[in-house]
């Protein structure tokens, strides 16, 4: 009984100990926030008006100023001891894709139609295989010969 009463207070001690250290030691999200607001994004928002808007989507210009956007966030997290990623930079870049790529496709090309010359064989050829075995089932229906 007595021995359990000397750990449980240097327990306490160590876990208030732990607590101050892990403050002192953890990352500061309010600055960590502000400084890729002001760094970061901002030349992030004018290299994308640089692209201009009808480029947004295609991934060859685009995919300098998303990687120096990403490289901008890591160098400012290892500046303030911070864990890369984290929920902040989630955050941050899910906003980043609900403002300039929310109307890109995954492959990063606008979709459209194919051309005519591509598109018309996939189009008559299933419809004319199935007039052609209706036509079969109906034409070998309707002789009887063979059947007993």
């Amino acid at each position: 009984m007595a021995l359990e009463k000397i750990f449980v207070p240097r327990r306490f001690l160590w876990f208030i100990l732990a607590h101050h250290l892990i403050v002192v030691t953890a990352c500061h999200d309010a600055d960590y926030a502000q400084l890729i607001e002001d760094y970061c994004l901002s030349q992030f928002k004018f290299e994308m008006e640089e692209i201009g808007q009808k480029l947004w989507c295609d991934w060859d210009e685009t995919v300098g100023s998303y990687g120096e956007l990403t490289n901008c966030t890591i160098l400012i997290a290892k500046k303030l001891d911070c864990y890369w990623p984290n929920q902040l930079v989630d955050e941050f870049f899910i906003a980043i894709h609900k403002h300039y790529f929310k109307n890109c496709s995954l492959s990063g090309r606008s979709l459209r139609d194919p051309p005519n010359n591509i598109l018309c064989p996939f189009l008559v050829v299933p419809i004319l295989i199935t007039l052609l075995m209706t036509a079969l089932v109906v034409w070998r229906s309707k002789r009887s010969e063979g059947i007993v």
